[in-house]
């Protein structure tokens, strides 16, 4: 007799089963050991008697050697499905054990969890509790910047963490707000992300990087007349730092058409060589906040190596 295992996802709503998976759980008698099984009471309503019994693998092995024996298995069941490989091991006639996938979990599923955490610390914690956006925004900043700090070094491995450090402050601040959430923020990108991407999710051709920001910049001009016009200029954040927002700027009234002599002359003394600079290195095809960066740490690398011949 079998020892069939059905696994099911806690990120999939319930009832929502493989075809596989409703088979196997009206073929025998089908046991869990988990009480609050979020899959009991769509079960229930499909009139699949689950009983709840302890969890024994020794004797649920021996009971399925006599029988046929469904599991329920829970998100956490590891450790019960090591136990019931270790009991077959010292019988004589092992039942066979097979696994049904019920559920599976889609891409991004995880991001689940993120939800569920994030609202019990904001629920639980008196440090998420009393945060605000703004007094998130220095670690907003701050995880950014490591972000880049990552990808400049090439750790990939120190990438995918610093990206979910990120994440966590796109979460936290969709849980603070009163007016909208996580699946509202996620709405919003997708819909910008369809509707600027004619080319993929529409008619439009566009068989270059070129002609993809082309029809990019189309759009959002459209975009900007229906809400009444605003200049090209509307949305740089003057937050960042001065050469990247500079260069920003003049990306941004470049595709507009503004005359280059708008750019000349722009400040005094220091400010207007580096505003000077940050043009130059733009017609040059160079990012001059990247180029000033790579300076800075190879002169960083300079005087550690000084350091330690010291």
């Amino acid at each position: 007799m079998p020892l069939i295992v059905v696994t099911t996802s806690p990120r999939v709503a319930p009832g929502q089963l493989t075809h596989q998976a409703w088979q196997a759980l009206h073929s025998g008698e089908v046991l869990t050991a988990t009480a609050d099984h979020p899959q009991l009471p769509a079960l229930a309503d499909a009139g699949v008697e689950v009983r709840v019994v302890a969890a024994d693998a020794a004797a649920v092995m021996r009971r399925a050697a006599q029988e046929h024996v469904v599991w329920l298995a829970a998100a956490d069941d590891t450790a019960f499905m090591r136990a019931a490989g270790h009991a077959a091991l010292a019988m004589d006639e092992p039942p066979l054990i097979e696994v049904v996938p019920g559920s599976y979990d889609l891409p991004g599923a995880r991001v689940l969890d993120l939800v569920a955490v994030m609202d019990r610390l904001r629920t639980e914690c008196p440090w998420d509790r009393k945060q605000t956006h703004e007094t998130l925004v220095p670690y907003l900043l701050e995880e950014a910047y490591e972000v880049l700090e990552t990808i400049e070094d090439g750790d990939l491995a120190a990438l995918r963490e610093e990206l979910g450090d990120v994440l966590l402050q796109v979460v936290f601040h969709a849980r603070v707000a009163d007016s909208f959430d996580l699946d509202d923020v996620a709405e919003g990108i997708v819909g910008k992300l369809v509707r600027r991407h004619p080319h993929v999710f529409g008619t439009v051709t566009a068989e270059t990087a070129d002609e993809v920001n082309a029809n990019w910049e189309t759009i959002k001009a459209a975009e900007r007349a229906e809400k009444g016009g605003g200049s090209v200029l509307d949305g740089v954040p003057t937050g960042q730092p001065s050469l990247s927002l500079a260069a920003q700027l003049l990306r941004r009234a470049g595709r507009a058409g503004a005359p280059d002599a708008l750019a000349q002359a722009v400040g005094q003394g220091v400010a207007r060589e580096l505003f000077d600079l940050v043009r130059r290195a733009q017609e040059a095809g160079a990012d001059a906040e990247a180029e000033l960066r790579a300076a800075a740490r190879e002169y960083r690398d300079r005087v550690r190596a000084w350091e330690s011949r010291s």
